[in-house]
């Protein structure tokens, strides 16, 4: 009997945060729930981390998943923007290690084209995909939880590749993997 596991993905966002969550027995993928966390409402941006960290964790209490599959933030052209998105991928991130889930980044362009076949897709054509691939019958009025199932997916469909994205299994293989940022 194939092991089952749990695939918790996660869109960040100091705006909405996004997740998925997918089960897999041997090569067969089941959708399980998909939502996100609202934070439009609170202007203090350390409480908005706060909050995502402390969403993530329950998630992980609640749903016990295996792994996690996070969206790396993409380079746009406000720095801001990318230093407040690099925080929540950041805190989400911190969540997983303190429980010892193992993590694994994913560029936006990597998810779409495990999806779609196409890195450039749009948010609508990779929800669209999904709904088919996960016969959902209706998608959610934000798209943002899509693109926490959309990591999900992913990390699914490139398990077992070498070069998947950065992995960190616990604060120390962060560590090890991150040399080059930590001060001496």
């Amino acid at each position: 009997m194939a092991k089952e596991k749990i695939i918790l993905g996660i869109d960040p966002g100091t705006t909405i945060m996004g997740f998925g969550l997918i089960k897999v027995e041997g090569k067969k993928m089941t959708f399980l729930q998909l939502n996100e966390l609202d934070l439009k409402k609170y202007s203090d941006h350390y409480l908005k981390l706060k909050l995502i960290f402390e969403r993530t964790i329950e998630l992980i209490d609640t749903h016990h998943p295996d792994e996690i599959a996070i969206e790396a933030p993409f380079f746009g052209k406000n720095v801001q923007s990318m230093l407040k998105l690099g925080r929540a991928q950041g805190v989400a991130m911190a969540a997983g290690l303190s429980r010892e889930v193992p993590i694994t980044e994913y560029a936006p362009k990597k998810i779409k084209m495990a999806i779609t076949g196409n890195g450039n897709a749009s948010k609508e054509q990779v929800a669209k995909m999904l709904q088919s691939m996960l016969g959902l019958k209706t998608l959610p009025k934000n798209l943002d939880s899509m693109d926490g199932l959309a990591a999900a997916v992913c990390h699914f469909y490139n398990e077992g590749r070498i070069e998947v994205g950065k992995s960190y299994s616990g604060w120390a293989s962060f560590v090890k993997q991150n040399e080059d940022r930590v001060k001496k």
